[in-house]
């Protein structure tokens, strides 16, 4: 007698692929999905061409994306080659960490590239303009891409912004040869750009963001040289909601930061100016005054924050939730009895011990605002949640 669960064997062997990729998109468990995989050559293969995700054991980016067995950061070109002639229909691709991989890695990109919606490069150090080239041609569908410590230049962004025009998604922290003409290639192009980190990159003024699109809500400029003109043309746009300057302590014309408050900020609802120094009371009252949906502000180490810029938070920052005071030279009893009194929505204060406070006048804060967490602690970044897909 026949054994029945041959019978079954063949009748699942004789499905056809729509069926069997049905099957396949209703594992959830990934054991389960590699057991499929290995059943045979054509179980593989509808696997293969499934596989939305993948990066390498050496990546340091979104630990959720399957990866493969990989030990080392020396990915070669044969090895990715081979990948992605197996993975075709791939949208999210991490190569981050892979140190020593070179431009001509990225070549088969114009061929099965085009699916790629998501693209992290992070400190891949040998891929220069050339290897952006690739992902422009054939990445035209890209919205998430990370250059973070990248050697390219102008051109690259040149080259990405006249493809690459659904971009949302930009890393560019620490990629210290590009300037103000690529950023503007970026911002003039890529009108859905959501989203873009320029940390570090000290050849940056800012002003190649005029004329930027509204869509542009978020931007990290951390120890930026950034001219008031510069801050001006990040605001153009009108939509950004969150925005870091944070470190500037060696600019000189620190007080352009007024920029901030003219016309453009009316939807700016996190700050983020810690370390930055030399801000003095000019500039924070002015945007205390001119940004009225602003939420969250890092004033921590800002020591030229006087008495008159904790009065006018006090007074003209209504909406404020979440105040960072840490470690600010000039924060007094008196300028805590201003913020005591004014700031009615707050609910988180940040503040570090301080020779200029005394424990009579902190007591007293928590007494009269017993509604507001006072936490003696630092936070050290204060970027909103999903802010950054990468």
């Amino acid at each position: 007698m026949d054994n029945p669960s041959d019978d079954f064997s063949g009748y699942i062997m004789q499905l056809p692929d729509d069926c069997l990729l049905f099957i396949f998109q209703h594992l959830d468990c990934g054991s389960d999905r590699e057991s499929f995989g290995l059943t045979c050559r054509r179980w593989l293969q509808i696997q293969n061409l499934n596989r939305r995700s993948l990066q390498f054991q050496c990546s340091f980016t979104i630990p959720k994306f399957s990866s493969l067995s990989q030990t080392n950061t020396r990915i070669s070109t044969l090895h990715l080659y081979r990948l992605l002639n197996r993975f075709q229909n791939l949208e999210s691709l991490s190569l981050s960490g892979c140190t020593e991989l070179p431009d001509s890695g990225l070549s088969l990109l114009p061929r099965h590239g085009s699916k790629l919606q998501s693209l992290h490069l992070d400190c891949c150090f040998g891929i220069t303009d050339s290897g952006l080239s690739c992902v422009a041609s054939g990445c035209s569908l890209l919205v998430i891409l990370s250059l973070y410590r990248c050697n390219v230049t102008d051109y690259g962004l040149e080259a990405l912004s006249n493809s690459c025009l659904a971009l949302e998604d930009l890393n560019l922290s620490y990629c210290s040869r590009i300037s103000d003409y690529g950023v503007r290639a970026i911002s003039q192009n890529c009108r859905h750009l959501r989203a873009i980190r320029i940390s570090y990159c000290r050849n940056l003024t800012g002003a190649g963001f005029q004329g930027c699109s509204q869509t542009l809500t978020h931007l990290e400029a951390d120890s930026c040289r950034l001219e008031p003109n510069g801050i001006r043309s990040i605001l153009s746009g009108g939509g950004i909601e969150y925005l870091s300057v944070s470190n500037l302590t060696w600019c000189t014309r620190v007080n352009g930061l007024v920029a901030i408050s003219v016309g453009f900020a009316a939807k700016l609802r996190v700050l983020n100016f810690r370390s930055s120094r030399t801000i003095g009371d000019d500039c924070i009252m002015t945007i205390a005054k001119g940004c009225p949906s602003l939420q969250e502000w890092n004033l921590a180490i800002c020591h030229e924050v006087k008495i008159a810029g904790w009065e006018s938070i006090a007074s003209h920052c209504h909406n404020l939730k979440t105040l960072h005071v840490n470690r600010c030279r000039n924060l007094c009893d008196r300028g805590l009895q201003a913020l005591r009194t004014g700031c009615k929505r707050l609910s988180i204060l940040y503040i570090t011990r301080s020779s200029q406070i005394s424990g009579v006048a902190l007591e007293i804060f928590k007494l009269a605002r017993g509604n507001v967490e006072v936490k003696e602690e630092e936070v050290m970044c204060i970027c909103p949640h999903g802010a950054f897909r990468f």
